[in-house]
């Protein structure tokens, strides 16, 4: 490749482009949802640059709080809370935004009220702040079908029901990938032009991978499906090669991994935390929407992970998702512990 011709290039699709070439295949489109996004990327910019510069300005560390989830806030977190609120509430887009940091849903009032439900986690993987690995923002969106009051009932929906799902990832560059239900789109973020270029146009995670991605540590509460699954991918009966195991321990960048390389990523139920600990709105079902529109599958270990119908904005489940046929073996344990059951 011709990296100095690269770098001159005028032809670049920028992700503003990209979507408004996307709004005009939508002839009623009045350009609501491209603002709503523009407003959601300026909060990753934003939150981008606070975590490059976390260290140098004392970002880093508790800021002395608990969230809803029992987990002790960094700094980071309650900035990057504070930026996605007030970014999504100042579009004028959005009527309810839930985050993983409030415990309470977020009402916008009007004039400001608009018709898009935004869920999200301003910053996943907040844990690994400190010693510099990849974290992330994930978000999803819903959108009001009918004229009326906004109410909680308007996010209590099934993944399925989404309108489009993202994650933006702060790692060695600044990635951010969106799907609005036809396809899966990469862009990374260009410094100095301050704009998130396309640099992955139509991911399909493969249909089989090589690496399995799980947290080993709490083998000994796994149930038996997924207990045999993972010995599965160290022994296989087929002779082939055992499967190799990546794990970061942030959801976004283990994620993003698995979307480009193929395999499986697992957040299982077990004895300590029977319904996992991935929170559905904002953690399952995005990225399960991500995956199944790159080609690959999601699954709660009893059904498909985006027919789930939460009950609260926090409820959790557990997860396995990734490579289609890695998924299949997954569901074909779980079917055998049903028939042995029955």
């Amino acid at each position: 490749m011709d990296h100095a011709a690269e770098a001159h290039r005028t032809d670049l699709m920028t992700i503003t482009r990209f979507v408004l070439n996307e709004q005009s295949k939508h002839p009623g489109s009045r350009g609501d949802f491209t603002i709503l996004l523009s407003h959601i990327l300026l909060g990753c910019k934003f939150v981008c640059s606070a975590v490059n510069k976390a260290g140098l300005a004392k970002l880093i560390g508790l800021a002395g709080e608990t969230n809803v989830q029992g987990e002790e806030q960094k700094k980071l977190d309650v900035l990057s809370n504070q930026v996605f609120i007030k970014a999504l509430v100042s579009s004028g887009r959005t009527c309810i935004l839930v985050s993983e940091e409030d415990e309470e849903a977020t009402f916008v009032k009007p004039p400001l009220q608009g018709k898009y439900c935004v869920v999200f986690d301003p910053l996943d993987g907040s844990s690994n702040i400190d010693c510099g690995v990849s974290i992330g923002t994930i978000f999803g969106i819903y959108m009001i079908k009918d004229d009326h009051e906004p109410e909680l009932n308007d996010v209590l929906q099934p993944g399925k029901n989404m309108l489009a799902a993202g994650y933006c990832m702060y790692g060695s560059s600044c990635t951010f990938v969106l799907s609005t239900g036809s396809g899966v789109n990469g862009f990374t973020l260009d410094p100095s032009l301050g704009e998130f270029i396309l640099t992955h146009p139509d991911i399909k995670i493969p249909k089989k991978g090589k690496i399995y991605s799980v947290n080993e540590g709490n083998t000994k509460n796994w149930d038996g499906p997924t207990a045999k699954y993972v010995e599965n991918c160290k022994f296989p009966s087929d002779g082939s090669s055992p499967k190799s195991l990546r794990y970061i321990g942030s959801m976004v960048a283990d994620v993003h991994r698995t979307l480009l390389y193929g395999g499986i990523f697992m957040y299982p139920g077990d004895k300590k935390s029977p319904n996992g600990k991935l929170r559905v709105l904002y953690e399952v079902f995005p990225m399960s929407f991500l995956i199944e529109q790159a080609g690959g599958q999601a699954f709660t270990g009893k059904q498909r992970a985006l027919d789930l119908v939460p009950k609260n904005i926090h409820d959790r489940s557990p997860l396995f998702l990734g490579s289609y046929d890695d998924i299949e073996a997954v569901k074909a344990l779980y079917a055998d512990l049903d028939t042995k059951e029955m």
